[in-house]
């Protein structure tokens, strides 16, 4: 594989304890929240616009589930950062021809995104920034933009990587969606198979 991520970016926990994990985090790495709503949290220490984010399942699914069922909360995903979008649809485009697909492609505003499965269920984000400056990342990340849709949009990666390969700049996919409803959250977090 020629397009491999640079760096990690960030991981996703899912919890039913959310206030005692915004509060660990914060204290353990120093770190600002830089979005919450009463299910979701977007913590940062540094530059990144986010390293840590906190789906509350007592929010997602209802009360009443054991907070210690480790079957629903740990790890949701981890993710990884390309250096642009043509290495994102480069490695799209190779796994694609291995017979590995992403169950879901989503512009969060923030990054543009592609998320798989790996044999276990295990799941991973592949993601370019869309902003080339951190600060504006993270400013966008408060922002009202987040607020009005913090999960972001589905698009179609084939329809993408043609336009690309068409000769459109990559800046343009690369641009926060304005038009198109909010996608549902797809895969463990949803209760479905990814």
């Amino acid at each position: 594989m020629t397009a491999h991520p640079i760096r990690l970016a960030h991981v996703v926990y899912r919890t039913r304890r959310f206030a005692a994990m915004l509060a660990w985090y914060r204290t353990v790495f120093d770190a600002r929240i830089q979005y919450q709503d009463p299910a979701l949290a977007f913590l940062t220490f540094d530059d990144e616009h986010h390293r840590f984010a906190f789906v509350d399942l007592d929010v997602v699914r209802g009360p009443g589930g054991d907070p210690d069922d480790r079957g629903s909360i740990g790890v949701d995903h981890v993710a990884w950062t390309h250096a642009s979008p043509e290495a994102l649809f480069d490695n799209y485009a190779e796994l694609k021809a291995q017979g590995i697909s992403p169950y879901w492609c989503v512009h969060h505003g923030v990054s543009l995104s592609m998320y798989y499965a790996d044999p276990d269920g295990n799941q991973m984000e592949f993601q370019v920034d869309a902003f080339a400056d951190q600060k504006a990342g993270s400013a966008y990340m408060r922002g009202p933009e987040t607020a009005a849709n913090p999960v972001g949009v589905e698009y179609d990666p084939d329809a993408w990587l043609a336009r690309l390969r068409a000769g459109e700049p990559a800046s343009a996919l690369l641009a926060p969606m304005t038009d198109g409803a909010p996608s549902p959250i797809r895969g463990a977090l949803a209760g479905t198979a990814a």
